[in-house]
């Protein structure tokens, strides 16, 4: 799938600053922050999994949006959590902006260990769509820091940092009773398999051969890792190539249903309206009038 994106970023690396105050006796690590302005072109918009956990503040006009099967418009100040290591993927129907607050695990374990938690057992939890006027306080002062060319130096970037870094372990933290999700390595070949085999029927007990762990297993940790059960990811992509054979005006809908893994056109067009929102003939409708 080709995901289109313009992006205006700016980025701060920033050295090791006295907010709140270290002990002495102990060396505190280097930690970064990145501000990005990004722009999306309407259509599927993918963020790959990164070692860095990101927050999403949704910056510009109202927007529809699809995500893991819902419908739902983001507003100005909506946020979303991406932990390190998860990718997230949704299709909007105009052009968006957001900021991007990008930031190393390094920043999230100083956090824990200021807030006198151990830094090894603590982490975030993803979440879509919510709002939280600290979070807002923050991302809206390091956009204006960023916007400024960071005149106030990297110690009050750095305190911002670190300061919405207790703010999302006080408040969003990873649930500790939950798995962790699969492996990247694991994950990636479950997904490419799925991409290779969209016109076959595929089992459960296959992919959880192809991840070399147990159904039951995968069932929980591919959910944890990629927000949805095997079976609707499985269709979602499904949708996807759907749309993309449609658009590419080749085949009659009947048989780009078929080539798309579904049953038969009407199997088709119930998950595309479930997935998408609209029929395939709205589908192609749409792109023919743009």
């Amino acid at each position: 799938m080709n995901t289109q994106e313009q992006a205006a970023t700016a980025a701060y690396p920033f050295g090791a600053g006295q907010l709140p105050a270290p002990k002495l006796d102990e060396p505190r690590p280097r930690v970064g922050l990145r501000v990005d302005l990004h722009t999306t072109l309407p259509g599927v918009v993918e963020l790959e999994a990164l070692p860095d956990h990101r927050l999403k503040i949704h910056t510009g006009a109202p927007v529809q949006a699809v995500c893991h099967f819902q419908r739902f418009t983001y507003t100005r100040g909506d946020v979303d959590i991406l932990p390190a290591g998860l990718s997230d993927i949704w299709e909007e129907d105009e052009a968006s902006t957001s900021l991007i607050l990008q930031f190393s695990p390094s920043l999230l374990r100083r956090a824990a260990e200021d807030m006198g938690l151990d830094p090894d057992r603590t982490g975030l939890g993803p979440r879509h769509q919510f709002r939280d006027p600290q979070i807002e306080h923050i991302a809206w002062a390091l956009d204006a820091e960023r916007k400024a060319g960071y005149p106030s130096g990297p110690l009050y970037t750095e305190s911002l940092g670190v300061g919405l870094a207790v703010h999302l372990l006080g408040h969003y933290p990873a649930p500790h009773n939950l798995p962790r999700g699969l492996s990247q390595p694991r994950l990636r070949r479950v997904t490419e398999y799925i991409e290779e085999h969209l016109d076959q029927d595929t089992s459960l007990a296959r992919l959880a051969g192809v991840a070399e762990v147990s159904a039951s297993h995968l069932k929980t940790l591919f959910k944890r890792s990629t927000g949805l059960p095997v079976h609707e990811y499985v269709m979602q992509r499904r949708v996807e190539r759907a749309k993309t054979l449609l658009l590419h005006g080749e085949l009659p809908a009947s048989q780009v249903a078929l080539e798309a893994g579904f049953a038969h056109q009407s199997h088709m067009a119930r998950w595309m309206r479930r997935v998408l929102g609209v029929s395939p003939s709205s589908v192609v409708r749409n792109s023919r009038a743009r």
